[in-house]
Order: structure tokens, then C-alpha cells, then sequence
């Protein structure tokens, strides 16, 4: 830095990507949160593109135990459970502590929703997305009076959900006559006359 010039700084965006409609979504983010990062990610994962009703009522599910999120990254020594079927897969697991801080960010989402005026029903979750946050340290006390580190995988979420657009019908098209070349006119007539 040479003294006397100022330093411009970019700010930082808060979301990784923006809606194509902002008008039409709404969003929610929670940062640092004190989580593990595999089992949100694999939670989020399950919910992208489920309206927001529905993705409450899975993960309320999954807190009953009814069903179960499916684990299909971070899936090393992920036990198999028989409800991971209904996903095609046979790893699953039930992430309270993921599962609770989502339900909380759909419901913060909800509420941003509300006051956009956009109807709730028709939100679909179009964008989430977990990303790995500074690890939280702490030490442990091991023998002979050595100290280890003892850190904790905190996470970024960011989700946004979008109002789903009512389908057009794609109008019928007309029938167009094929154009024929000379050569191919031409060989028709021959047939035509060969006939009779």
C-alpha cells in the first residue's frame, strides 16, 4: 500500500448466486451456525425442490423417526435403514439438530414471504446450499499433560424459494405441406403414371 492512496474494498455478496425473479422469492440465510456441515448438507439436499409445505412436513417426519434423510455424499460408515428405499438408496440417518435448524430457517422464509405478499402454497425451494464455516475450537486435556484441539463443524445456509409459475400450454402447431424438390416432384409424377 503506498501512503496516501485509498484501498477500495468489494462488498462481499450475502448470497452465492441471486433468483432470476427476485419479485417472486423469498430468502432466509443463517450463518455460523453451531451444526455439523455433512449432516446439513445431506439434509439439505433432501428438501431442494420440495414446495415449503412439504419440506416441513418431511422433516417433521424425520424428527418422528417416520422417514429418513438419505445420505449419498458424506455416507462412509452411515448405517442402512430400509426407509432410505423410498430415495432409491439404502444409507440414511435422522439429523435432529440439521433437521430442527432447517425447519427454523423454512420458517424465517415463511415469514419473509408473508411480508412480500407471496402466496406460501406455491413457494418451491429452488436454491440451498451449505458451505463449511470457520471451525469452533476448543481443547481437550489428554495424558501426561498434553492439550489437543477439539473443533466443531459449523455451517453457512443459505436457501431462497420461489413462487411456481402457472404452465402454459404450448399452442398446436399447423400442419405445414412439405416442399418437395424438382427431383423428388418429379419422381412422384413417374410413380403416379407408372399405376395405370
Amino acid at each position: 500500500r503506498v501512503h496516501g492512496d485509498s484501498i477500495k474494498f468489494k462488498m462481499v455478496k450475502k448470497y452465492a448466486r441471486e433468483p432470476a425473479l427476485p419479485a417472486k422469492t423469498a430468502k432466509a440465510r443463517g450463518q455460523d451456525l453451531r451444526v455439523h456441515f455433512k449432516n446439513t448438507y445431506e439434509t439439505a439436499k433432501a428438501v431442494k425442490g420440495l414446495t415449503v409445505a412439504r419440506a416441513r412436513s418431511y422433516l417433521r417426519d424425520v424428527l418422528a423417526h417416520k422417514r429418513c434423510v438419505p445420505f449419498t455424499r458424506y455416507r462412509n460408515h452411515v448405517g442402512r435403514s430400509g426407509q432410505a428405499l423410498e430415495f432409491g438408496l439404502t444409507q440414511g440417518r435422522w439429523p435432529q439438530k440439521s433437521v430442527k435448524i432447517i425447519l427454523g430457517l423454512l420458517q424465517n422464509l415463511e415469514s419473509n414471504a408473508n411480508v412480500k405478499n407471496l402466496d406460501v402454497k406455491k413457494l418451491v425451494i429452488s436454491h440451498i446450499q451449505v458451505n463449511k464455516a470457520p471451525k469452533g475450537r476448543r481443547r481437550t486435556y489428554r495424558a501426561h499433560g498434553r492439550i489437543n484441539p477439539y473443533l466443531s463443524s459449523n455451517t453457512h445456509i443459505e436457501l431462497w424459494a420461489t413462487e411456481k409459475q402457472e404452465d402454459v400450454r404450448k399452442e398446436a402447431r399447423k400442419v405445414q405441406e412439405t416442399r418437395l424438390t424438382k427431383r423428388q416432384a418429379a419422381r412422384q409424377r413417374l410413380r403416379v403414371g407408372e399405376g395405370k
